[in-house]
């Protein structure tokens, strides 16, 4: 078997594009967070709502994915999915998830950690009626995370779907609906020159607490 070997210790980035200052501290996380995501989609980064959460299944094995955050409610973040996914199989058990957004074109990235609860089925039908028709029919298609034998299983499926709303509108599917992610703690980092990037932390022990202790960590 021929092996590959890429060499990537001499491609190195020089973060120049921001700092942190201490006066950030005094900010509400959930404040500063629209101010860099207004940013990011005004600097014209890539897919500025895309964002990696991670889960753990109950054998403790982490997995991550990219998803969209299509909602920035007053105390968390909104993401729609599939309710019998391996995602959503993992918050069933363990409802705690890590989520994390990248924006390279600032140099800029926020994790949060949290706990997620599902949204009101309202909601759910809310987002899903301003859904495109072929993402709506998609939903219904997809049994997400089962295996599947080939891809023409899925295009039947999809067939079938079409035909059944033909001339109709689409309803949300009862397996399919919003998280919202309740953070407990925000790292917002600024990527600065010779590595010596900028952290700022917000933690608090629940939910119900609204006061954040406030921490700048090392890099």
């Amino acid at each position: 078997m021929k092996e590959f070997i890429t060499v990537l210790r001499n491609d190195h980035s020089e973060f120049d594009k921001g700092s942190l200052d201490d006066q950030l501290r005094q900010t509400d996380p959930f404040e500063l967070f629209q101010l860099w995501l207004e940013e990011a989609y005004n600097t014209k980064c890539i897919e500025p709502n895309a964002m990696t959460i991670s889960t753990v299944d109950e054998n403790a094995m982490p997995s991550s994915r990219v998803v969209f955050m299509k909602e920035m409610a007053d105390d968390g973040f909104i993401f729609y999915t599939n309710y019998t996914s391996k995602k959503a199989e993992d918050l069933k058990s363990n409802d705690a998830i890590s989520s994390l957004f990248y924006w390279n074109c600032l140099s800029r990235q926020v994790r949060i950690q949290g706990h997620v609860e599902k949204v009101s089925a309202q909601r759910s039908d809310d987002y899903f009626n301003s859904r495109p028709r072929g993402s709506q029919i998609g939903a219904w298609a997809s049994d997400q995370s089962s295996e599947i034998k080939e891809r023409a299983a899925l295009e039947s499926n999809l067939q079938a779907i079409e035909e059944k709303f033909e001339g109709k509108d689409v309803p949300r599917p009862p397996f399919w609906g919003g998280y919202v992610i309740r953070p407990l703690n925000f790292e917002f980092w600024q990527g600065r020159p010779s590595r010596l990037h900028d952290r700022i932390c917000f933690e608090r022990k629940d939910l119900s607490q609204r006061k954040w202790r406030v921490i700048r960590k090392n890099p």
